[in-house]
C-alpha cells in the first residue's frame, strides 16, 4: 500500500515540478472550465489515495472517475457560461466539499496508524 501511496505522491510531485517550469499561457476565457477541470482532478487524486488506503482501490474506476469528472465540472462551466449564470460554482462546492471528505478520511487514516 505504502508504494502505491509513495509511487502516487512522487508523480504528483513530478508533475507539479513540470507544470511550474514549462511556461504554458492559457487565454483568460479558459480560466473557469481549468479551475473547475483540475478541481474535479484533485478530488480524483484524493479519492484514489483513500480507495488504496481502505483497500479497495480500483484502476478502472479511479481512470474513469478522473476524466468524468473533468468533463463533468468543465461541461458545468460551459453550459452556465452559455446561460449567463455561474453554474461552475455548483461543481466548485461539490468537487471542494468532496475534496476536504477525503482529505480528512485520509488524515485519520494515518493517524490511526
Amino acid at each position: 500500500m505504502w508504494v502505491g501511496i509513495g509511487l502516487a505522491a512522487t508523480g504528483l510531485l513530478l508533475g507539479v515540478l513540470i507544470g511550474l517550469n514549462i511556461p504554458v499561457a492559457l487565454p483568460q476565457a479558459y480560466a473557469k472550465y481549468m479551475s473547475v477541470a483540475a478541481l474535479a482532478a484533485l478530488d480524483s487524486v484524493f479519492g484514489g489515495i483513500r480507495a488504496a488506503m481502505e483497500d479497495h482501490y480500483d484502476n478502472k474506476i479511479f481512470i474513469t472517475g478522473f476524466f468524468s469528472n473533468a468533463l463533468l465540472a468543465a461541461g458545468l462551466a460551459f453550459i452556465g457560461e452559455r446561460l449567463g449564470i455561474d453554474l461552475y460554482l455548483a461543481a466548485v462546492v461539490a468537487f471542494g466539499v468532496r475534496l476536504f471528505q477525503n482529505l480528512a478520511i485520509i488524515r485519520r487514516h494515518l493517524l490511526k496508524k
